[in-house]
């Protein structure tokens, strides 16, 4: 079975594992409400995207 010939320093093995971190999800604010809501998403407060309004909402 093959075996290491050298420890993994700290820095390379946490090279390797830099990228597997979860990242927050971006947000953006609604232009109609200025609620925070998800990009390219309709606005679940007030039903507009992209200018338009897309579901109805019952206020």
């Amino acid at each position: 079975m093959p075996v290491p010939k050298r420890k993994t320093s700290k820095a390379r093995r946490d090279k390797r594992r830099h990228s597997s971190k979860l990242k927050l999800p971006a947000y953006v604010l609604c232009p109609q409400c200025h609620e925070p809501k998800l990009p390219h998403r309709v606005c679940k407060n007030c039903g507009f995207y992209n200018d338009r309004e897309v579901i109805k909402v019952e206020e």
